[in-house]
């Protein structure tokens, strides 16, 4: 998939308008997790080193619903920044979805965005399934180009719909609706696709590929994680496959004590040394207590947004940035 990359933008003595997703979880103003914040640092620099004269940094945070929220203004996020990067020129907007025209795409809030900068870089993957007026509409108003860490998430997230053989795929969570369609479209590509978590209890009539727990841990007559039979099954395979892609927790993470399976085959994976992607969310959080060879273990930014661009191969942000 061809998009114009910051490479191309010439930026020297330009305002550049940075979307970037600093949707980071605080605790009494203190960030907790910068993951996202640091993914952005190389297209920061980047910009910095190219001579632009402003970086204007947008995001949102939290959920406002088009009110000003005062625990979720931007202030604290753009001081610890500070603490990240070493650059003069940058400043941040206000929490965008503080103007309830950020969600509706409203016309004149893109045109109020636009109207800060000479050219508009999207860094924001996490957000780029969503068509905001700060993801779509700005960039139909402005020289528009994709960050390095949006093109690094376009690339790995395409590898993963062209897998190498054998391939390995497991898809946990909880919604089987928003999860059936990358099933679907997982089965034909991969050797074998593993369905864990709540989806377990969901899914009926899969594919001869598809697998589902051998055991489970039930409460009240549900699988809630996969049992140990499972786990020392899946872990084989893991150990097994040339490529993995890994898209939600096997079991119901954000209840306590239904993690063992989703820890046995984050174990697993790191062990093998195989070229995995993983989709955001719970899964990167569960990747995220080990260390692992980022050259061969992807962990995207986005949750949704890698699941939709999985499922349909691009998302409204990408096709506005296509060349």
């Amino acid at each position: 998939m061809q998009v114009k990359g910051i490479q191309d933008a010439d930026v020297a003595g330009k305002r550049v308008l940075l979307r970037v997703d600093y949707n980071v979880p605080m605790e009494n103003g203190v960030i907790t997790d910068d993951l996202r914040m640091r993914a952005t640092l190389p297209t920061i620099t980047l910009l910095r080193d190219k001579g632009a004269a402003k970086i204007i940094l947008a995001t949102h945070l939290g959920r406002p619903d088009g009110k000003v929220v005062e625990a979720l203004r931007t202030a604290p996020l753009l001081a610890h920044l500070q603490t990240l990067v070493t650059t003069t020129n940058i400043e941040m907007l206000e929490n965008l979805r503080f103007n309830p025209g950020e969600e509706s795409n409203d016309p004149a809030f893109a045109a109020e965005l636009a109207s800060k900068a000479d050219i508009f870089v999207d860094d924001a993957f996490a957000d780029c399934h969503r068509a905001h007026a700060s993801i779509v509409g700005v960039a139909k108003l402005l020289p528009a180009y994709a960050g390095l860490l949006l093109e690094r998430e376009i690339t790995q997230l395409s590898k993963a719909l062209t897998p190498p053989k054998p391939s390995l795929a497991i898809v946990g969570g909880i919604k089987l609706e928003t999860k059936l369609p990358l099933i679907e479209k997982l089965a034909p590509l991969y050797d074998k696709v593993l369905v864990g978590g709540a989806l377990a209890n969901e899914l009926t009539n899969p594919a001869a590929n598809v697998m589902l727990p051998e055991d489970g841990v039930p409460q009240f007559e549900k699988m809630c994680d996969i049992g140990p039979k499972t786990r020392e099954a899946w872990a084989s395979e893991i150990h097994k496959a040339a490529f993995v892609l890994w898209n939600g927790p096997v079991g119901w993470y954000e209840k306590e004590g239904y993690g063992e399976g989703t820890k046995a085959l984050a174990t697993a994976l790191i062990d093998s040394g195989v070229q995995a992607v993983i989709g955001g969310g719970d899964t990167a959080a569960a990747l995220a207590q080990f260390a692992f060879d980022s050259e061969k273990v992807f962990i995207s930014t986005g949750g949704g947004a890698a699941l939709e661009f999985l499922a349909n191969g691009t998302l409204p942000g990408i096709e506005v940035l296509k060349r």
